[in-house]
């Protein structure tokens, strides 16, 4: 607390001491700029926030629990709570995977087993049809049987 005053009354001495070297420059101005400039420096100062007000806003949302300073609650516990949902979304994605890879052998073999089963002639092989033939042949029972 004492390193938070001791910059405060640097940064006052400071301020007080632009303040006289403004004021003793603005001597040799005319009145009207002399004015204008009094106006604009309280309306800076007006528009400065005040320390105490940001401190206490701080700490009054930290006591809420709503906001967190820098480098707080940053454990290993919140990490992995985030980490879930990204791990979640990976597995996920591998069980699709998996399921598709599968749905996609079982019909490649139930095409070929129907091909090694049935006797075709050669041209039936290059026919970009055959396939669903195939497939309609397998769901629907043989009507001439």
């Amino acid at each position: 607390m004492t390193r938070l005053n001791k910059h405060s009354t640097e940064e006052d001495l400071l301020a007080r001491s632009l303040i006289q070297q403004l004021d003793l420059a603005t001597q040799d101005i005319g009145h009207d700029i002399s004015e204008r400039l009094r106006v604009a420096r309280r309306l800076a100062l007006s528009a400065r926030p005040e320390p105490v007000r940001l401190l206490n806003y701080r700490t009054a949302l930290q006591s809420h629990g709503s906001a967190q300073g820098p480098g707080e609650g940053l454990n290993l516990w919140r990490i992995l709570a985030s980490a879930l949902p990204l791990i979640g979304l990976v597995l996920g994605l591998v069980l699709v995977q998996i399921v598709q890879q599968e749905l996609v052998e079982d019909n490649l073999a139930t095409v070929d087993s129907a091909i090694l089963l049935d006797d075709l002639p050669p041209d039936a092989y290059t026919d970009p049809g055959f396939v669903q033939f195939l497939k309609i042949q397998l769901v629907q029972p043989n009507r001439h049987e």
